[in-house]
């Protein structure tokens, strides 16, 4: 026999529900939280299956978000098993979505059932965000049902997002915040033609060098208590006709702000741009803000998770806002405290992604633990 947490952690990996495809994995999950007294509300926009799901109309509100898609399986002569046949072996479970993030979807439902036996009458309220389309575009998820809550003025106190947080021990992470990205396509242009007549031509790459090399130098901000400082990447960089005696007529690079809540998003645009006026070049530029920073300091939420952690594994959990975004980004903007937390991260997305079972059924008690202490019970 296997514990609530594995059996439905098996149950949802064994759904082949590779981005945007749900395959089920939400009808299941509102099979599930119907009877428990939930209303299920399905939001399919753009081919993405969403559901919201709320017990409960009173504050706080506390929701659980996560996505019931995965990200391809790659060759599939590599994995040991079936990715979409849970196996389990040695302590762990195999499975495509078994660490990111289906076995997180799988502790919240046992913990929130656990949770309902003990305490049918409780105060507040419990929701439900699911997605199947963390792992794609994201345009058509998570922001989708952000907006048709805030639409109607529905907003969240607090929110958990299971994403795999812990990096080597189990509980050692939780992240409370997530950097901004920001991405620049940047032209330089200069005068073409042949290279042993340089007094005739203008080089965008010799042009563009000093102000890349100002920009690379640049310190941004020095982060804070909770983030790191703002870097700058460029992560293409293309000039030339493909001859070797040609100068190009123009440079093209694209680069990346990670950025934290210790800048904002015109601020960068407004120091690019001014360095690259600075340097009198003749451009374009064009901007692509992918996510906006969003952090949580120490509060309720954070107090109650690390608690349940120390309680449930003994171990103090570290704060951290590392690592690339999630859909945490979408829900701050209806959700004062927004926080991630899930099993260790080693293997997601990898062949043999696997989890250990007695991560899920910790995590599931953690859950529980969680919402006592945010519900007073």
């Amino acid at each position: 026999m296997t514990s609530p947490a594995i059996e439905y952690a098996c149950e949802l990996v064994s759904r082949r529900s590779v981005t945007p495809d749900d395959a089920g994995c939400q009808d299941w999950l509102a099979g599930k939280l119907a009877p428990l007294g939930f209303h299920i509300e399905r939001m399919v926009t753009g081919g993405v299956s969403n559901l919201w799901a709320r017990r409960g109309t009173a504050a706080p509100l506390v929701c659980f978000a996560g996505h019931t898609d995965v990200v391809p399986t790659g060759p599939l002569e590599r994995w040991t098993n079936n990715p979409f046949e849970p196996t389990l072996r040695d302590g762990r479970l195999y499975g495509r979505g078994s660490a990111d993030m289906k076995g997180s979807v799988a502790a919240f439902m046992a913990g929130v059932e656990d949770f309902l036996a003990a305490h049918p009458g409780h105060p507040g309220s419990i929701a439900w965000l699911i997605t199947s389309d963390e792992e794609g575009p994201a345009v058509d998820g998570t922001v989708r049902v952000v907006e048709r809550l805030a639409e109607r003025g529905e907003r969240l106190d607090y929110c958990i997002v299971g994403e795999p947080t812990c990096t080597k021990l189990f509980g050692d992470t939780l992240k409370n915040g997530r950097r901004g990205s920001l991405h620049g396509r940047l032209t330089v242009n200069g005068v073409q033609g042949h290279i042993a007549y340089p007094h005739l031509c203008k080089n965008p790459i010799h042009l563009a060098a000093p102000a890349i090399a100002e920009m690379a130098a640049t310190v941004w901000d020095e982060g804070n208590e909770y983030f790191p400082a703002t870097t700058w990447q460029i992560s293409n960089i293309h000039g030339g006709t493909g001859a070797t005696n040609v100068v190009p007529g123009h440079v093209d690079i694209v680069f990346n702000f990670r950025f934290s809540t210790a800048s904002t998003v015109e601020g960068l645009r407004d120091r690019v741009h001014a360095i690259l006026d600075r340097h009198g070049l003749d451009y374009a530029l064009q901007w692509e803000v992918g996510a906006k920073p969003f952090l949580t300091p120490r509060g309720k939420l954070v107090d109650a998770l690390a608690a349940a952690i120390r309680e449930t594994v003994g171990i103090e959990t570290e704060l951290s806002t590392t690592g690339g975004t999630s859909d945490g980004r979408f829900i701050a903007d209806i959700c004062r405290e927004v926080v991630e937390f899930g099993p260790v991260n080693k293997s997601i997305h990898r062949i043999d992604e696997n989890v250990g079972v007695d991560e899920l059924e910790q995590l599931a008690a953690i859950y529980r633990l969680t919402l006592e202490k945010l519900l007073h019970v």
